[in-house]
């Protein structure tokens, strides 16, 4: 049954509707025929203007009378104040204020979801899913946290069955969910504004478990020491069914070898006492870990496991996950979204893997205050594996500053363990510093979730010079 669109979101607002998260329900919404409006601070973004060819009506800035008296709900993520002047205007008019994630939730009615959570993955296993199972023709529905190929790409309201959808926890908003499948790629400390300990990590994590619906599947990875935290507190319960992968002899879809191959790499794995060989178009073992993982959860909603395997070699990677920007005098320049230092040092492990003797140069803009007191001197310790490095001042996004907290906190840090760096204040400088740095040869990676994926663009037009 083709789902219709939830009461009280004909007509909805989005109050910062370019955001990632927002711009997807925006986008299924307007192609279920709902008069979908919002507001975004960048209202020319690419973004805005692919909203605005599914007939959105979007809004530069955010002022009380972008809100239509007519709108239906107002839709909000976490990172909206309580003194937005459209958030106030929604209440003076009583107006029903939904999360976003609710708002997803409702999306989900009666289809089959497929949730993927994680710190550290979400994005490109729920578009490994995505792009393998349009691939077989099964047209799913799916919520993705970046773009695919083209700007407005991380969105679609499919004919099919299936909903395929990042679920986040750096909000506990993931709980809103009741997936068929869930996924759990792995489960570490993060997001210090939300979570004081790894325990309470791991109870929010048990909660999205909990919603799993009866005889509904959990894909957790094995030898991932958060998942199999969170795997063991779960074993047991009725109802659900635990399937496990990894590289372990006891894992339930075992990964018997990951053979890089240049910028791709084949991956074997041995599923219900088959072996299987496939082709990730995307480097490094944490891409071909996050294949399997949707692999497993494809066949736990009934997809022969061959189609499957075969379907995720038409993934060829998601904006901002390694993904290369251009070449200009001999030098690469490729973007990493990678913030956290675990991230940061799977993407570097992988592009070295990939660059023989090619020096690895990064342009890092830190991520947030609060990531960088609890983890800074972990980020300084990743950034050892590049050849030299440029650190920027910290992206605060919804943050205020916290005394004390900066790029230096990195900076020593990487120093410390012999790491080359360079600490660079203006963003604008950043182009000249390269290419002062750059050979030919040389692979650069802008590295980090603010804008520094802005920079790539400017390196490459002077490296050109």
């Amino acid at each position: 049954m083709k789902p219709g669109l939830p009461t009280a979101m004909e007509r909805p607002h989005f109050i910062g509707i370019g955001g990632a998260g927002m711009s997807g329900i925006a986008k299924i919404l307007a192609q279920r025929g709902a008069q979908v409006a919002g507001s975004d601070s960048r209202g020319d973004s690419e973004t805005a203007e692919a909203l605005r060819a599914h007939g959105a009506t979007v809004h530069g800035g955010h002022a009380a009378g972008n809100l239509a008296p007519d709108t239906t709900c107002v839709v909000v993520s976490s990172a909206i104040r309580a003194d937005n002047p459209e958030l106030a205007r929604a209440a003076e008019l009583g107006i029903p204020v939904v999360h976003r994630s609710d708002a997803l939730a409702r999306l989900m009615d009666g289809l089959r979801p497929i949730a993927v959570a994680g710190t550290h993955g979400k994005t490109t296993t729920t578009s490994m899913l995505a792009v393998s199972l349009s691939a077989l023709g099964l047209d799913p529905s799916y919520a993705i946290g970046g773009d695919l190929d083209a700007p407005g790409s991380n969105a679609h309201h499919g004919e099919g069955d299936i909903f395929v959808a990042e679920a986040d926890e750096s909000d506990r908003t993931f709980h809103k969910y009741a997936p068929q499948v869930a996924i759990i790629l792995n489960a570490e400390l993060d997001h210090h504004a939300n979570y004081a300990s790894i325990e309470e990590i791991y109870e929010s994590f048990e909660t999205f478990v909990s919603q799993v619906v009866p005889g509904g599947t959990l894909v957790v990875a094995h030898g991932q020491a958060g998942a199999a935290e969170i795997a063991a507190r779960v074993v047991g319960r009725p109802g659900l069914n635990i399937v496990t992968y990894g590289e372990e002899d006891t894992a339930d879809v075992r990964i018997v070898k990951i053979v890089p191959r240049g910028l791709t790499s084949e991956v074997t794995v041995v599923l219900g006492g088959r072996m299987l060989t496939f082709t990730v178009s995307v480097p490094g073992r944490h891409y071909a870990h996050n294949a399997v993982a949707a692999l497993a959860a494809g066949v736990a909603l009934g997809i022969p496991a061959h189609n499957l395997a075969s379907a995720l070699g038409k993934y060829t990677g998601v904006k901002r996950r390694l993904q290369l920007k251009g070449e200009a005098a001999g030098v690469q320049v490729i973007d990493s979204y990678a913030h956290h230092p675990t991230e940061m040092t799977a993407d570097l492990e992988a592009i070295r893997g990939a660059a023989g003797d090619s020096r690895i140069l990064v342009v890092f803009q830190p991520h947030l205050f609060s990531r960088t007191q609890e983890l800074g001197k972990e980020m300084g310790q990743a950034l050892t594996l590049a050849d030299a490095s440029v650190v920027l001042d910290i992206y605060p996004a919804r943050e205020d500053p916290i005394p004390g907290i900066t790029s230096e906190l990195i900076i020593s840090a990487a120093r410390a363990a012999g790491a080359d760096v360079t600490a660079e204040h203006s963003k604008e400088a950043v182009a000249d510093v390269v290419a002062g740095m750059a050979k030919p040869g040389d692979l650069v990676l802008t590295m980090g979730a603010g804008d520094v994926t802005d920079l790539g663009p400017a390196i490459l037009a002077r490296l050109a010079v």
